[in-house]
Protein backbone atom coordinates (compact mmCIF):
# COMPACT_ATOMS: atom_id res chain seq x y z
CA UNK A 1 0.00 0.00 0.00
CA UNK A 2 2.82 2.39 0.86
CA UNK A 3 4.36 1.81 -2.54
CA UNK A 4 1.13 2.73 -4.27
CA UNK A 5 0.81 5.96 -2.22
CA UNK A 6 4.35 6.96 -3.13
CA UNK A 7 3.55 6.36 -6.79
CA UNK A 8 0.39 8.54 -6.47
CA UNK A 9 2.44 11.31 -4.83
CA UNK A 10 5.09 11.23 -7.57
CA UNK A 11 2.41 11.38 -10.28
CA UNK A 12 0.70 14.40 -8.64
CA UNK A 13 4.04 16.26 -8.22
CA UNK A 14 4.84 15.61 -11.87
CA UNK A 15 1.45 17.03 -12.82
CA UNK A 16 2.10 20.15 -10.66
CA UNK A 17 5.27 21.02 -12.61
CA UNK A 18 3.55 20.76 -15.96
CA UNK A 19 1.81 24.02 -16.85
CA UNK A 20 -1.09 22.34 -18.60
CA UNK A 21 -1.93 20.14 -15.58
CA UNK A 22 -0.69 22.13 -12.59
CA UNK A 23 -4.19 23.24 -11.69
CA UNK A 24 -5.29 19.55 -11.56
CA UNK A 25 -2.42 18.27 -9.45
CA UNK A 26 -4.52 18.00 -6.28
CA UNK A 27 -7.27 16.13 -8.09
CA UNK A 28 -4.76 13.81 -9.68
CA UNK A 29 -3.28 13.04 -6.26
CA UNK A 30 -6.76 12.46 -4.84
CA UNK A 31 -7.75 10.12 -7.69
CA UNK A 32 -4.44 8.20 -7.40
CA UNK A 33 -5.00 7.72 -3.65
CA UNK A 34 -8.55 6.44 -4.28
CA UNK A 35 -7.29 4.03 -6.91
CA UNK A 36 -4.58 2.78 -4.55
CA UNK A 37 -7.14 2.25 -1.76
CA UNK A 38 -9.45 0.36 -4.14
CA UNK A 39 -6.64 -1.84 -5.37
CA UNK A 40 -5.47 -2.60 -1.84
CA UNK A 41 -8.91 -2.94 -0.29
CA UNK A 42 -10.58 -5.22 -2.82
CA UNK A 43 -9.66 -8.91 -2.83
CA UNK A 44 -11.13 -11.43 -5.27
CA UNK A 45 -10.66 -14.95 -3.89
CA UNK A 46 -10.74 -17.82 -6.46
CA UNK A 47 -12.86 -20.92 -5.96
CA UNK A 48 -11.31 -23.62 -3.74
CA UNK A 49 -8.94 -21.07 -2.21
CA UNK A 50 -8.76 -19.36 1.16
CA UNK A 51 -7.02 -16.08 2.12
CA UNK A 52 -6.01 -15.61 5.77
CA UNK A 53 -6.22 -11.91 6.77
CA UNK A 54 -4.28 -10.41 9.67
CA UNK A 55 -5.24 -7.08 11.21
CA UNK A 56 -2.38 -5.31 12.90
CA UNK A 57 -0.45 -8.61 13.04
CA UNK A 58 -3.23 -10.72 14.54
CA UNK A 59 -5.53 -13.19 12.85
CA UNK A 60 -8.67 -11.44 11.72
CA UNK A 61 -10.62 -13.52 9.19
CA UNK A 62 -10.55 -16.07 6.39
CA UNK A 63 -11.79 -14.65 3.11
CA UNK A 64 -14.24 -16.87 1.27
CA UNK A 65 -14.23 -17.30 -2.55
CA UNK A 66 -15.63 -14.23 -4.31
CA UNK A 67 -15.37 -10.46 -3.78
CA UNK A 68 -14.04 -9.35 -0.36
CA UNK A 69 -13.09 -5.99 1.15
CA UNK A 70 -10.27 -5.30 3.59
CA UNK A 71 -9.00 -2.10 5.22
CA UNK A 72 -5.72 -0.90 3.76
CA UNK A 73 -2.86 -0.25 6.23
CA UNK A 74 -4.76 -2.25 8.89
CA UNK A 75 -5.41 -5.56 7.13
CA UNK A 76 -3.11 -7.70 5.03
CA UNK A 77 -3.38 -11.10 3.40
CA UNK A 78 -0.82 -13.16 5.32
CA UNK A 79 -1.44 -16.68 3.94
CA UNK A 80 -3.02 -18.11 0.84
CA UNK A 81 -4.13 -21.78 0.89
CA UNK A 82 -5.52 -24.06 -1.78
CA UNK A 83 -8.43 -26.19 -0.58
CA UNK A 84 -7.98 -28.74 -3.37
CA UNK A 85 -6.68 -32.27 -2.87
CA UNK A 86 -2.91 -32.17 -3.28
CA UNK A 87 -0.65 -35.16 -4.12
CA UNK A 88 2.67 -35.21 -2.31
CA UNK A 89 5.55 -37.56 -3.07
CA UNK A 90 7.16 -39.21 -0.05
CA UNK A 91 10.89 -39.68 -0.73
CA UNK A 92 12.30 -43.22 -0.84
CA UNK A 93 13.74 -44.51 2.42
CA UNK A 94 15.29 -47.76 3.61
CA UNK A 95 13.26 -49.72 6.17
CA UNK A 96 14.31 -52.78 8.18
CA UNK A 97 11.79 -55.64 8.27
CA UNK A 98 11.15 -57.98 11.19
CA UNK A 99 13.50 -60.57 9.67
CA UNK A 100 16.30 -57.95 9.38
CA UNK A 101 16.03 -57.36 5.65
CA UNK A 102 16.54 -53.94 4.12
CA UNK A 103 13.65 -52.69 2.02
CA UNK A 104 13.59 -49.45 -0.01
CA UNK A 105 10.08 -47.95 0.10
CA UNK A 106 8.59 -44.83 -1.44
CA UNK A 107 5.03 -43.63 -1.77
CA UNK A 108 2.62 -40.82 -2.45
CA UNK A 109 0.09 -39.24 -0.11
CA UNK A 110 -2.93 -37.06 -0.80
CA UNK A 111 -3.88 -34.32 1.63
CA UNK A 112 -6.31 -31.40 1.76
CA UNK A 113 -6.41 -28.20 3.84
CA UNK A 114 -9.60 -28.28 5.90
CA UNK A 115 -8.91 -25.40 8.34
CA UNK A 116 -6.95 -22.48 6.84
CA UNK A 117 -6.37 -20.87 10.26
CA UNK A 118 -4.76 -23.99 11.76
CA UNK A 119 -2.85 -24.58 8.52
CA UNK A 120 -1.40 -21.07 8.89
CA UNK A 121 -0.57 -21.08 12.58
CA UNK A 122 -0.62 -24.76 13.64
CA UNK A 123 2.66 -25.69 11.99
CA UNK A 124 5.52 -23.76 10.46
CA UNK A 125 5.55 -26.18 7.50
CA UNK A 126 2.77 -28.73 7.50
CA UNK A 127 4.00 -30.31 4.23
CA UNK A 128 7.35 -31.21 5.80
CA UNK A 129 5.56 -32.31 8.97
CA UNK A 130 3.25 -34.82 7.26
CA UNK A 131 6.12 -36.05 5.06
CA UNK A 132 8.35 -36.78 8.04
CA UNK A 133 5.49 -38.36 9.96
CA UNK A 134 4.61 -40.57 6.97
CA UNK A 135 8.20 -41.82 6.75
CA UNK A 136 8.41 -42.46 10.50
CA UNK A 137 5.12 -44.35 10.56
CA UNK A 138 6.14 -46.35 7.49
CA UNK A 139 9.39 -47.47 9.16
CA UNK A 140 7.46 -48.47 12.27
CA UNK A 141 4.86 -50.52 10.36
CA UNK A 142 7.42 -52.22 8.09
CA UNK A 143 9.55 -53.12 11.12
CA UNK A 144 6.70 -55.24 12.51
CA UNK A 145 6.39 -57.37 9.35
CA UNK A 146 8.51 -60.00 7.64
CA UNK A 147 9.68 -59.41 4.09
CA UNK A 148 7.19 -61.73 2.41
CA UNK A 149 4.35 -60.23 4.43
CA UNK A 150 5.11 -56.68 3.31
CA UNK A 151 4.36 -57.54 -0.34
CA UNK A 152 0.98 -58.95 0.67
CA UNK A 153 0.01 -56.19 3.12
CA UNK A 154 0.16 -52.99 1.11
CA UNK A 155 -3.41 -52.11 2.02
CA UNK A 156 -2.77 -52.64 5.74
CA UNK A 157 0.36 -50.49 5.61
CA UNK A 158 -1.51 -47.73 3.80
CA UNK A 159 -4.33 -47.78 6.38
CA UNK A 160 -1.91 -47.53 9.33
CA UNK A 161 -0.12 -44.55 7.80
CA UNK A 162 -3.37 -42.73 6.93
CA UNK A 163 -4.69 -43.26 10.46
CA UNK A 164 -1.51 -41.84 12.05
CA UNK A 165 -1.37 -38.84 9.69
CA UNK A 166 -5.05 -38.08 10.06
CA UNK A 167 -4.79 -37.96 13.84
CA UNK A 168 -1.79 -35.63 13.75
CA UNK A 169 -3.19 -33.52 10.91
CA UNK A 170 -6.13 -32.34 13.02
CA UNK A 171 -3.81 -29.93 14.84
CA UNK A 172 -2.39 -28.69 11.55
CA UNK A 173 -5.69 -27.99 9.83
CA UNK A 174 -5.18 -30.65 7.17
CA UNK A 175 -6.62 -34.06 6.44
CA UNK A 176 -4.64 -36.89 4.82
CA UNK A 177 -7.10 -38.59 2.51
CA UNK A 178 -5.01 -41.61 1.49
CA UNK A 179 -1.51 -42.97 1.20
CA UNK A 180 -0.25 -45.31 -1.51
CA UNK A 181 3.02 -47.25 -1.59
CA UNK A 182 4.58 -46.87 -5.03
CA UNK A 183 7.34 -49.46 -4.81
CA UNK A 184 8.92 -51.96 -2.44
CA UNK A 185 12.47 -52.75 -3.52
CA UNK A 186 14.54 -55.35 -1.63
CA UNK A 187 18.33 -55.68 -2.10
CA UNK A 188 19.71 -57.27 -5.27
CA UNK A 189 20.66 -60.51 -3.49
CA UNK A 190 17.12 -60.88 -2.16
CA UNK A 191 15.73 -60.20 -5.63
CA UNK A 192 17.89 -62.94 -7.13
CA UNK A 193 16.84 -65.38 -4.42
CA UNK A 194 13.17 -64.50 -4.94
CA UNK A 195 13.56 -64.97 -8.70
CA UNK A 196 15.17 -68.37 -8.16
CA UNK A 197 12.33 -69.34 -5.85
CA UNK A 198 9.74 -68.23 -8.40
CA UNK A 199 11.55 -70.18 -11.15
CA UNK A 200 11.68 -73.32 -9.01
CA UNK A 201 7.99 -72.98 -8.17
CA UNK A 202 7.08 -72.60 -11.83
CA UNK A 203 9.21 -75.61 -12.79
CA UNK A 204 7.49 -77.59 -10.05
CA UNK A 205 4.09 -76.62 -11.38
CA UNK A 206 5.19 -77.51 -14.91
CA UNK A 207 6.35 -80.97 -13.80
CA UNK A 208 3.11 -81.54 -11.89
CA UNK A 209 1.08 -80.44 -14.89
CA UNK A 210 3.13 -82.70 -17.19
CA UNK A 211 2.73 -85.72 -14.89
CA UNK A 212 -0.98 -85.04 -14.58
CA UNK A 213 -1.22 -84.88 -18.35
CA UNK A 214 0.68 -88.15 -18.79
CA UNK A 215 -1.48 -89.79 -16.12
CA UNK A 216 -4.64 -88.61 -17.83
CA UNK A 217 -3.27 -89.79 -21.15
CA UNK A 218 -2.60 -93.29 -19.76
CA UNK A 219 -6.08 -93.35 -18.25
CA UNK A 220 -7.62 -92.33 -21.55
CA UNK A 221 -5.61 -94.96 -23.47
CA UNK A 222 -6.53 -97.69 -20.97
CA UNK A 223 -10.16 -96.65 -21.03
CA UNK A 224 -10.13 -96.65 -24.84
CA UNK A 225 -8.57 -100.12 -24.96
CA UNK A 226 -11.13 -101.34 -22.44
CA UNK A 227 -13.99 -99.90 -24.44
CA UNK A 228 -12.53 -101.41 -27.62
CA UNK A 229 -12.20 -104.84 -25.98
CA UNK A 230 -15.77 -104.63 -24.70
CA UNK A 231 -17.07 -103.62 -28.11
CA UNK A 232 -15.02 -106.39 -29.80
CA UNK A 233 -16.32 -109.03 -27.39
CA UNK A 234 -19.85 -107.75 -27.91
CA UNK A 235 -19.29 -107.96 -31.65
CA UNK A 236 -17.85 -111.50 -31.40
CA UNK A 237 -20.77 -112.52 -29.20
CA UNK A 238 -23.30 -111.11 -31.64
CA UNK A 239 -21.47 -112.72 -34.57
CA UNK A 240 -21.51 -116.11 -32.82
CA UNK A 241 -25.20 -115.68 -32.06
CA UNK A 242 -25.92 -114.74 -35.64
CA UNK A 243 -23.78 -117.64 -36.94
CA UNK A 244 -25.52 -120.10 -34.62
CA UNK A 245 -28.90 -118.75 -35.61
CA UNK A 246 -27.94 -119.04 -39.30
CA UNK A 247 -26.68 -122.60 -38.88
CA UNK A 248 -29.82 -123.55 -36.96
CA UNK A 249 -31.97 -121.99 -39.64
CA UNK A 250 -29.98 -123.83 -42.33
CA UNK A 251 -30.30 -127.16 -40.51
CA UNK A 252 -34.01 -126.58 -40.05
CA UNK A 253 -34.46 -125.68 -43.71
CA UNK A 254 -32.43 -128.75 -44.81
CA UNK A 255 -34.42 -131.00 -42.46
CA UNK A 256 -37.66 -129.56 -43.70
CA UNK A 257 -36.49 -130.08 -47.30
CA UNK A 258 -35.47 -133.69 -46.55
CA UNK A 259 -38.78 -134.28 -44.80
CA UNK A 260 -40.63 -132.82 -47.76
CA UNK A 261 -38.60 -135.04 -50.14
CA UNK A 262 -39.32 -138.14 -48.07
CA UNK A 263 -43.00 -137.29 -47.99
CA UNK A 264 -42.99 -136.75 -51.73
CA UNK A 265 -41.26 -140.11 -52.29
CA UNK A 266 -43.70 -141.82 -49.95
CA UNK A 267 -46.64 -140.26 -51.74
CA UNK A 268 -45.19 -141.26 -55.11
CA UNK A 269 -44.74 -144.88 -53.96
CA UNK A 270 -48.32 -144.97 -52.70
CA UNK A 271 -49.59 -144.07 -56.17
CA UNK A 272 -50.25 -146.71 -58.85
CA UNK A 273 -47.01 -147.87 -60.44
CA UNK A 274 -44.97 -146.04 -57.83
CA UNK A 275 -43.41 -149.18 -56.43
CA UNK A 276 -42.21 -150.37 -59.86
CA UNK A 277 -40.80 -146.89 -60.53
CA UNK A 278 -38.94 -146.91 -57.23
CA UNK A 279 -37.58 -150.38 -58.04
CA UNK A 280 -36.29 -149.11 -61.36
CA UNK A 281 -34.81 -145.96 -59.78
CA UNK A 282 -32.91 -147.92 -57.13
CA UNK A 283 -31.51 -150.30 -59.70
CA UNK A 284 -30.46 -147.40 -61.93
CA UNK A 285 -28.69 -145.57 -59.08
CA UNK A 286 -26.95 -148.81 -58.07
CA UNK A 287 -25.57 -149.28 -61.56
CA UNK A 288 -24.56 -145.61 -61.86
CA UNK A 289 -22.66 -145.82 -58.58
CA UNK A 290 -20.61 -148.74 -59.79
CA UNK A 291 -19.96 -146.93 -63.06
CA UNK A 292 -18.61 -143.88 -61.23
CA UNK A 293 -16.37 -146.04 -59.05
CA UNK A 294 -14.92 -147.60 -62.18
CA UNK A 295 -14.10 -144.13 -63.61
CA UNK A 296 -12.55 -142.53 -60.49
CA UNK A 297 -10.49 -145.44 -59.10
CA UNK A 298 -8.55 -148.44 -60.26
CA UNK A 299 -9.98 -150.38 -57.37
CA UNK A 300 -13.63 -151.33 -57.47
CA UNK A 301 -15.64 -153.33 -54.97
CA UNK A 302 -18.41 -155.39 -56.59
CA UNK A 303 -20.69 -157.99 -55.19
CA UNK A 304 -19.52 -161.56 -55.25
CA UNK A 305 -22.31 -162.55 -57.63
CA UNK A 306 -24.97 -160.86 -59.67
CA UNK A 307 -27.58 -162.38 -57.37
CA UNK A 308 -26.43 -160.02 -54.64
CA UNK A 309 -27.62 -157.09 -56.72
CA UNK A 310 -31.05 -158.59 -56.99
CA UNK A 311 -31.04 -159.25 -53.23
CA UNK A 312 -30.11 -155.64 -52.49
CA UNK A 313 -32.89 -154.39 -54.70
CA UNK A 314 -35.35 -156.79 -53.14
CA UNK A 315 -34.38 -155.57 -49.68
CA UNK A 316 -34.89 -151.95 -50.70
CA UNK A 317 -38.23 -152.76 -52.26
CA UNK A 318 -39.38 -154.53 -49.11
CA UNK A 319 -38.57 -151.39 -47.12
CA UNK A 320 -40.57 -149.28 -49.55
CA UNK A 321 -43.43 -151.79 -49.35
CA UNK A 322 -43.55 -151.50 -45.58
CA UNK A 323 -43.57 -147.74 -45.86
CA UNK A 324 -46.45 -147.94 -48.28
CA UNK A 325 -48.41 -150.33 -46.05
CA UNK A 326 -47.79 -148.00 -43.05
CA UNK A 327 -49.18 -145.06 -45.00
CA UNK A 328 -52.20 -147.08 -46.11
CA UNK A 329 -52.92 -148.22 -42.55
CA UNK A 330 -52.68 -144.66 -41.32
CA UNK A 331 -55.09 -143.49 -44.00
CA UNK A 332 -57.61 -146.30 -43.11
CA UNK A 333 -57.46 -145.43 -39.47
Amino acid sequence: MLTKLIIALVVSLAAAFIPATERYAVWIFFIAVVVAFVIEGVRIVPQQSAYVVERLGRFHAVLEPGLNLIIPFLDRVAYIHSLKEVPLDVPEQVCITKDNTQLAVDGVQYYQVTDPRLASYGSANYVAAITQLAQTTLRSVIGKMELDKTFESREDINRHIVAALDEAGRNWGIKVLRYEIKSLTPPETILRAMQAQITAEREKRALIAKSEGERQQEINIADGQRQAAILKSEGDKQAAINRAQGEGTAIRVIAEANAAGVRAVAEAIADRGGLEAANLKVATQYVDAFAKLAKTSNTMIIPASAGDVAGFIATAMSVLERVKQGQAGGATA
